[in-house]
């Protein structure tokens, strides 16, 4: 989750400054002479003055008399920080028993495997987590109410239709079952 929300405050940093990585203006002079105090506050304060914040973002720096330009952050190239928050994405997801083709990263999903995936999601995560929820209430309840029961109307889900309607088929295919027998198998009673 850090690395998530990292990324996302390092793209909008970058956006903030027209996407040019932070670096250090270095003074090499041949003979090791350093800049006086007075010339490092002028050139510091020119340097804030037309470079610094966004409305100065991308102007070009002029670069004279020993002044080297040394970038001390990587770019959002050598990063890949869009990479790297679908990465944190995915295990975020994968974390919480969702799977990755479900939350819309580009090239993660086509339709066969995103309908694939959400059955999954509801089969794996959702049904238990509810059927637990279920069990707790009617036990809570059952105290107070007499064959008070709540169970989860799976048959109401859309992701898992397919699987309904392929059960079906298949019952009704077996001939040798009776419509009780039939019925008991797909879970509706008699």
């Amino acid at each position: 989750i850090d690395v998530h929300n990292a990324s996302g405050a390092w793209n909008k940093a970058l956006l903030d400054n027209a996407a040019r990585p932070s670096g250090a203006l270095v003074y090499g002079a041949k003979d090791g002479e350093r800049l006086t105090a007075d010339q490092f506050e002028a050139l510091k304060a020119e340097l804030g003055e037309a470079h610094a914040g966004a409305r100065n973002a991308g102007r070009p720096l002029l670069l004279e008399g020993g002044l080297d330009w040394k970038p001390m952050s990587l770019t959002p190239h050598d990063m890949d920080f869009i990479a790297g928050k679908h990465a944190a994405a995915r295990e975020i997801a994968l974390a919480f028993g969702v799977p990755p083709q479900l939350l819309g990263i580009p090239g993660d999903a086509t339709y066969a495997n995103y309908r694939e995936a959400n059955a999954a999601f509801w089969r794996g995560t959702v049904i238990p987590l509810v059927r637990k929820a279920a069990g707790a209430m009617t036990g809570w309840l059952g105290s107070r109410f007499v064959d008070c029961r709540i169970e989860p109307d799976l048959d109401a889900v859309p992701a898992l239709q397919v699987e309904r309607d392929a059960l079906w088929a298949r019952l009704n295919a077996a001939s040798f079952l009776t419509q009780d027998e039939r019925r008991r198998m797909a879970g509706v009673g008699e």
